[in-house]
C-alpha cells in the first residue's frame, strides 16, 4: 500500500472560511424554477406554490446565499416582467436558451422563497439589454422603505417591508460574444461604472460584483479584467470568474486532476487583483466571487463547431425543442466519478479561501444540480449533492497550509501528487477536519497527519466517497446508489484512502 503524510502547524493559516463559500445559483433555464423551486398544484407545495420537498433539501445543503435570476438568462431579461398580477404578466422568447419564459416567477416569488429557506439573495442585473436605470429601479423596487413610485408598487404588490439585498452583480458573463448585449471590456467599464453610481446612490450599503473573465478559452482572458479593474476597482467589492469542469476527452487521470485547473484559474484572478491593486496604488483589497462552478459534461447539447460555444450559432438541444416552457434540458446526470471531482473542486475552494469569499455552486435544482425533481412527482439527490453537503456542513473555520509528502502522478497539469488535502481548524468545537482526495487508480492509500499545535488530536471520524462502480448514478428509482460511506477509525493519527476515493477525516 502506497504511504502519504499530511504536515500542518496550527500557526501558518491560509485564511478564514466565510460561509458565503457554499453559496449557490438558480435561473431561469430548463426547469430550474418551474416544476423545480416552483410547481403550483403539486402535492407537496405549499400555499404559494413552492414545493416543500425542495425547500427541505436545500435548508438540508446549508447553502446561505443564491444568486438569481442568471446566467446568460439575465442579459434579455426585463424584471418589470415579473411583477405584478399574474394573469398580467407577459410570455416571453428567452433568446438565451430558445425557451419561452411565462413570467410567474419572478423577484417577489424569488425573494419570498429565499426567506422560507433561509437564505440572502444575490441579485444579478441586466447589463446586457437592459439599461443603467433599470439597474437602479430594481434596487429602489427591492431595497427602498417606501415614498417612491418603485418602493411603493413593491408594497402594492403584496410586500411594504423591503428586501434589503446586499449583494448585486452588475451583469453575467459580458465578456463573452454569447452573451445578449456583449460588450468590449472598455464599453462594459462605462455601462458598469454608471450602473454602480446609481444603484449607490439608491443604495450606499449594498455590495457589487463585477464581471470578470470567465473562461481562460477566451483571447480577452485576463487582459478583460485588468482593463475592467483599472476604472472600476474602487466602485465594486468583488471580482467575478466562473469554472467549469467536463469530463469528456481528458481521460480519468486529468478529470480527477480538475482541482488543480480550478486552482490555478483562481490564482490569476487573484494576481490580476493584485497587479492592479499595485499599479494604481489602490488601499482596499477585492475578493474573488467564483459565482458559477461545478462538473458540466454536456450531456445534452449538441457542439457542431466552436462557433457554438462562442454565440455564433444557437445551442442545439438533443432533449428539447426550441421554444418550450421550463424544458428539460442540461439535466446532467452525475456519476460517482463526478462527485469524487466536485469534491476535489472544493478542495480547492478552501485552499484559496484567502482570496475567494463568495462560491457558487451551479446551479441548484435540475439544471446541473445536486437536486433533481420529477415534475408532480418526487425528488432526489444527485450524486454531486454529497460532497457539496459534506463541504457545507464540515468545511467551517480557518483553513491552515498543510504540506504533503507522497508518491507523485503524472497529468497533463504536471507532477502532482497523489494526494490532494485541505486542512481546516475549527476552533468552536476544536476539531482538526481534513478533506482529501486519493487520485490513484489502482491503489489505497495510508494517510497519516501529522500535526503541531493543535493539542492531542486522534481521528474521530472518517467519511468516504468511493465504490467499485465510478458511472453509478443516484436515480429516483435508486436515490442512494451513491452516499457518504463512515469507515471504522482504528488508528489515531491515520486513515486509509480508498482508490479514486474523496474523503472527511475528523480529529478532535
Amino acid at each position: 500500500m502506497k504511504k502519504a503524510k499530511c504536515f500542518s502547524d496550527i500557526h501558518y493559516d491560509i485564511g478564514k472560511i466565510d460561509d458565503k463559500m457554499y453559496s449557490s445559483f438558480t435561473e431561469h433555464l430548463g426547469r430550474s424554477i418551474y416544476t423545480g423551486i416552483y410547481e403550483p398544484g403539486h402535492p407537496n407545495a405549499d400555499e404559494d406554490g413552492y414545493r416543500k420537498d425542495v425547500m427541505e433539501l436545500v435548508k438540508e445543503l446549508g447553502v446561505p446565499v443564491i444568486r438569481y435570476p442568471g446566467g446568460n438568462f439575465v442579459s434579455c431579461y426585463d424584471w418589470h416582467d415579473g411583477i405584478g398580477p399574474k394573469e398580467k404578466r407577459p410570455k416571453r422568447m428567452d433568446y438565451a436558451w430558445s425557451s419561452i419564459e411565462t413570467n410567474q416567477f419572478g423577484i417577489d416569488e424569488f425573494c419570498q422563497w429565499a426567506e422560507k429557506v433561509g437564505i440572502e439573495p444575490m441579485i444579478a442585473v441586466n447589463l446586457g439589454t437592459g439599461s443603467i436605470k433599470d439597474a437602479g429601479d430594481l434596487v429602489e423596487y427591492c431595497n427602498h422603505p417606501g415614498g417612491t413610485y418603485w418602493s411603493d408598487l413593491r408594497a402594492q404588490n403584496g410586500h411594504p417591508e423591503p428586501y434589503n439585498i446586499k449583494y448585486w452583480c452588475l451583469g453575467n458573463e459580458m465578456e463573452g460574444s454569447w452573451q445578449a448585449g456583449h460588450l468590449s471590456a472598455e464599453d462594459y467599464t462605462k455601462k458598469a461604472l454608471e450602473a454602480a453610481k446609481i444603484m449607490r446612490w439608491v443604495d450606499p450599503s449594498i455590495k457589487l460584483v463585477a464581471c470578470g473573465s470567465s473562461y481562460e478559452m477566451l483571447p480577452t482572458y485576463m487582459e478583460w479584467d485588468r482593463t475592467m479593474l483599472t476604472d472600476l476597482y474602487n466602485q465594486v467589492d468583488y471580482l467575478s470568474t466562473h469554472n467549469y469542469t467536463m469530463n469528456s476527452g481528458q481521460g480519468t487521470t486529468n478529470y480527477l486532476a480538475s482541482y488543480k485547473q480550478l486552482d490555478s484559474h483562481i490564482k490569476n484572478s487573484a494576481k490580476v487583483i493584485e497587479y492592479v491593486k499595485a499599479k494604481n496604488h489602490f488601499d482596499k483589497d477585492l475578493k474573488i466571487c467564483l459565482d458559477e462552478w461545478n462538473v458540466w459534461n454536456f450531456q445534452d447539447i449538441k457542439l457542431d463547431s466552436l462557433d457554438d460555444l462562442m454565440g455564433l450559432t444557437t445551442f442545439e438541444m438533443t432533449s428539447a425543442g426550441k421554444w418550450e416552457i421550463a424544458p428539460p434540458i442540461l439535466q446532467e446526470k452525475y456519476s460517482l466519478l463526478d462527485a469524487v471531482v466536485v469534491g476535489g473542486l472544493g478542495i480547492s475552494l478552501l485552499n484559496n479561501a484567502d482570496t475567494v469569499e463568495i462560491a457558487c455552486l451551479a446551479q441548484l435544482i435540475n439544471v446541473i444540480a445536486p437536486i433533481t425533481t420529477i415534475p408532480g412527482g418526487g425528488i432526489f439527490k444527485q450524486a454531486i449533492y454529497h460532497p457539496f453537503h459534506m463541504l457545507s456542513k464540515y468545511g467551517h473555520g480557518t483553513v491552515k497550509k498543510a504540506i504533503v509528502d507522497a508518491p507523485k502522478y503524472q497529468c497533463d497539469l504536471g507532477e502532482l501528487n497523489v494526494v490532494e488535502p485541505a486542512v481546516i481548524y475549527n476552533e468552536e468545537n476544536d476539531e482538526v477536519r481534513i478533506f482529501v482526495l486519493n487520485c490513484d487508480q489502482e491503489e489505497d492509500v495510508e494517510f497519516e497527519v501529522d500535526l503541531q499545535g493543535y493539542g492531542d488530536k486522534k481521528v474521530k471520524k472518517h467519511l468516504v466517497l468511493a465504490g467499485n462502480d465510478y458511472s453509478v448514478m443516484n436515480t429516483i428509482e435508486h436515490p442512494d446508489a451513491v452516499e457518504m460511506e463512515e469507515k471504522e477509525v482504528t488508528a489515531a493519527n491515520s486513515v486509509v484512502l480508498p482508490k479514486m476515493s474523496w474523503n472527511v477525516i475528523v480529529l478532535g
